[in-house]
């Protein structure tokens, strides 16, 4: 099936007309799901996110990662966050069609944008975190059921990782059993998370869209949730301080505290946050692996990613 076909269908699937498509074509940027632009004849834009086959190589977490964007995307319009709107009631045949968001990826930004745009993204995250679900862990339902408590979740979440980095013999700077003794010895601190958040994960720049079309940019939308789970909301803080430490993004923690978000870096918390750093950071290695990446991005992730992997072991330590 080509790419116009199953863009049809998709439409007709979701009560739209398919002979309204005027253009098909691929974006970029994505690194599992297919990602498409459907362009309607009357100017309408969709998004339509196809993922690989089953047999496809991929980590335990991933099945069924569209579901889990599904709930994003309708459980972020519960408290008016822009993002795309699932068109139709749910993901269709393992597909997702959705709107198209205004914006671009945040990139170079003016001195007098960045402080602003950090300060809105801030009180933007702090209304997500105050979504919050039935119990803990991925809604999709690839690693079971939702837990009851999130020390249950995300321990469940960080063995399949560790049992991927066996599976494919992925390289770490540290052996998979020191990994899981040093991340074992935090757990403790899991215990204090009792209310299951709404948490993005995948929140770097490039999930987040700028819209330049008013007076003044803002945000246009939070994309790509498919990372999605619920849980603890300092989660949320590694991927939007990627390889760096969110207690510098004073605009972000002001913006957060504005609209209601609590956050206080107490050695818990601390402990936490580098629980969750090793986890994102474990995810970025071992999928190298299943991915098939180049040499180029194996010597970043190694050079840029594994220090800062060994960083949140020595703090856990």
């Amino acid at each position: 099936m080509d790419g116009w076909e199953r863009a049809r269908m998709a439409l007709d699937a979701a009560g739209l007309a398919p002979d309204a498509l005027a253009d098909c074509r691929p974006l970029t940027g994505g690194t599992y799901n297919t990602v498409e632009e459907l362009l309607l004849n009357d100017g309408t834009r969709y998004v339509l996110k196809v993922p690989p086959p089953p047999t496809a190589p991929g980590l335990r977490h991933e099945q069924q990662l569209l579901v889990s964007e599904a709930e994003f995307y309708r459980a972020a319009s519960s408290v008016a966050v822009p993002a795309p709107e699932v068109v139709g009631r749910a993901p269709l045949e393992g597909q997702l069609l959705m709107t198209h968001c205004p914006g671009t990826p945040w990139g170079d930004l003016g001195p007098d944008e960045q402080p602003v745009l950090r300060r809105e993204l801030g009180r933007l995250v702090a209304r997500l975190h105050t979504v919050t679900g039935p119990g803990f862990g991925y809604p999709s339902g690839a690693l079971g059921p939702l837990a009851p408590d999130w020390r249950t979740a995300f321990t469940t979440m960080y063995d399949a990782v560790l049992d991927d980095a066996r599976r494919y013999h992925a390289w770490l700077p540290r052996t998979v059993d020191e990994v899981a003794r040093t991340a074992k010895s935090a757990y403790d601190a899991l215990d204090e998370v009792t209310v299951p958040s709404l948490i993005h994960f995948d929140l770097w720049p490039g999930n987040i869209l700028v819209d330049r079309s008013r007076t003044a940019p803002r945000i246009g939308g939070l994309i790509d949730g498919e990372r999605m789970f619920w849980g603890d909301p300092l989660a949320d803080f590694v991927s939007l301080a990627l390889l760096g430490d969110i207690e510098q993004d004073t605009n972000f923690l002001m913006g957060y505290q504005e609209a209601g978000g609590r956050v206080e870096f107490d050695l818990s918390a601390r402990q936490r946050l580098a629980l969750y750093r090793s986890y994102l950071y474990l995810i970025m290695l071992v999928e190298t692996v299943p991915r098939a990446v180049d040499a180029e991005r194996i010597a970043w992730v190694r050079e840029s990613v594994a220090p800062e992997l060994v960083a949140a072991f020595d703090e856990l330590a």
